[in-house]
């Protein structure tokens, strides 16, 4: 006899019989008992399921971003000129360095790489896992043909002035030297540039590249390859978006976004409309009147990022025999009230900026603002300055021989864009507060102010931006072998202390040596005033709710917003803990 009970479970026939000897209330009891044992059951296993899971990114979705813009160049010779072309250039294309999400730099499609004979000799190792989007694979001839192309003067890459005193070579298939002239401490940053595909560039004449159907449908190796183009029907040569599919092969892993569409448009308010009407999920660049009107269409996060970049005032001595007088420039700094300018016109979204490298950076801290804002000390400055002819306006002779006195009257030059129009016409207010100072305002659209006023230096003063980078090199806005176009001495500044200061600190690869170089370049600028600086603007980027995984903290300029975008994500799985 078997030792286990045999277990006798009543057939449904039987069980469909229990509700006749059931009586109501009992059959009642029993129903409720069973939707316990069922309910019981089935928070047990969502219980057991939701602690033995967790939610994790999953493939799929499309992210649609607003840009004001239009694309022309999406080509790492031309592309860093055009904040749109740039932000495609990202996307599409790798580079030996790279920006991560805090705004340092790290390696990119290399491996490692050393620094060699006190900064004069670069080594990189590049990934054997780089593809480019047509499926051939990276070397380093791709890297050497690019590296060779910028220093090719018929390309006429804006780009061309970093690589001088540079040379390259292939060391193996994938190694390759860089040799300086001189060492160069930033040189890292010039190695952030997209690599160029040789075997589709090498048959195409540098003095056509410009015109090459490549630049709008570019082949790279980076997180995103280049899927369509769609143009305006009326205006051929108008872009109106871009679609970007995911690159299933890229080296650091598929990004999970499957597609991402960059649209274009005229101004900041028709990307506006377009996110209000759900056209796009992303702004590319929101100014601080539009922060709070954003944020109140749908669920919006609006980020605000640091970014190397400042706006001051460049004086042009050469144009302004008024600017001359030192104790003039002093009483224009000692007039200027940045916090208002920041709490008025920028909405608080600014930092006071009082030298021209940033708070920060480098590990460098301002010094004391030496130019606090103070009407009383402005007027001081101007004792010397009567006026002669009581027309309200002051005047001064700089000598004897002057038939005519000079008139304390300064022109100001800057761009169309709203912020810029309003922060001028507060600085007029600032200045003629002191008394006896008239000051014009010239406002141009970007393209005129660029070319008939800014490159020919025609200005008397200049309110305008300058991008850093993250290891600043002020060379090419300071040093006065760059007094003229294409350099980017706006001031037309010339100091020979500051120039050996300048070309030293390049050089010093030890970092505390370094950094006090550029304590005392910035203490002489502070002291010969050729600029008032301003502010730092902080970047404004907003955002759908809906794209998760984006975790950006500071960007060395506004197309880096994307460099960690291959973990944004819009889509979610759970998945075994």
């Amino acid at each position: 006899m078997s030792i286990f009970l045999k277990l006798n479970i009543p057939s449904w026939p039987r069980w469909r019989a229990l509700s006749k000897v059931l009586a109501l209330r009992e059959r009642l009891i029993l129903l409720l008992l069973v939707f316990i044992f069922i309910l019981s059951s089935l928070g047990i296993f969502i219980n057991y399921y939701y602690k033995n899971t967790v939610i994790v990114p999953a493939w799929g979705g499309q992210y649609k971003e607003a840009l004001v813009g239009y694309p022309q160049y999406i080509n790492p010779l031309f592309a860093e000129t055009n904040e749109v072309d740039a932000a495609l250039r990202v996307l599409i294309f790798s580079g030996l360095m790279k920006y991560n999400n805090t705004g340092l730099l790290e390696p990119d499609i290399t491996e490692k790489y050393e620094i060699l004979d006190s900064g004069k000799t670069y080594i990189f190792n590049i990934r054997k896992n780089v593809f480019w989007h047509n499926g051939k694979q990276l070397t380093a001839d791709d890297v050497v043909f690019t590296i060779n192309a910028f220093q090719n003067p018929e390309y006429k890459s804006p780009m061309a002035l970093n690589w001088r005193g540079v040379n390259i070579e292939k060391i193996d298939d994938f190694s390759v030297k860089f040799s300086l002239n001189n060492a160069f401490a930033p040189f890292l940053e010039n190695l952030t540039v997209g690599i160029l595909p040789k075997h589709i560039w090498e048959n195409i004449p540098p003095s056509t590249a410009q015109i090459s159907d490549y630049n709008l449908s570019p082949i790279g190796t980076g997180p995103y390859k280049f899927l369509k183009i769609e143009k305006d029907s009326e205006k051929t040569n108008i872009v109106k978006k871009i679609d970007l599919k995911a690159n299933e092969n890229y080296y650091l892993g598929k990004p999970f976004i499957d597609i991402v569409t960059l649209k274009f448009y005229d101004s900041e308010e028709d990307t506006i409309k377009a996110f209000k009407d759900n056209e796009v999920d992303g702004i590319s660049y929101l100014s601080p009147q539009n922060k709070d009107r954003i944020s109140s269409i749908r669920e919006t996060i609006v980020r605000e990022l640091k970014i190397p970049r400042y706006f001051a005032i460049f004086f042009n001595q050469t144009k302004s025999r008024a600017l001359t007088d030192k104790k003039v420039r002093r009483a224009l700094a000692f007039a200027t009230n940045k916090q208002q300018i920041i709490d008025e016109v920028l909405l608080g979204q600014a930092d006071v900026v009082d030298t021209p490298i940033l708070r920060g950076i480098l590990g460098i801290e301002n010094f004391t603002a030496t130019y606090d804002f103070s009407l009383e000390k402005a007027k001081k400055e101007l004792s010397e300055w009567k006026d002669s002819d009581k027309d309200g306006i002051l005047d001064k002779k700089f000598s004897k021989i002057d038939k005519e006195p000079t008139k304390l009257e300064i022109t100001l030059y800057t761009s169309d864009w709203v912020e810029l129009v309003k922060i001028a016409n507060l600085l007029k207010q600032q200045w003629e507060a002191i008394g006896g100072i008239k000051v014009n305002i010239v406002v141009e659209n970007i393209n005129d102010l660029t070319q008939k006023v800014i490159r020919p230096r025609e200005f008397e003063s200049l309110l305008f931006g300058e991008i850093l980078y993250m290891d600043p090199d002020p060379f090419s806005f300071w040093h006065s072998s760059q007094k003229k176009d294409p350099g980017l001495n706006l001031a037309m500044y010339d100091s020979p202390d500051v120039d050996k200061l300048l070309e030293q600190a390049r050089q010093t690869m030890n970092y505390n040596e370094r950094i006090k170089k550029y304590d005392t370049f910035q203490q002489i600028i502070t002291e010969d005033l050729p600029a008032i600086f301003l502010f730092s603007p902080h970047y404004l980027y907003a955002m759908s709710g809906l794209i998760r995984g984006v975790d950006i903290k500071n960007i060395a300029s506004p197309a880096r917003r994307f460099s960690n975008i291959e973990k944004w994500y819009i889509k979610t799985q759970r998945k075994t803990k």
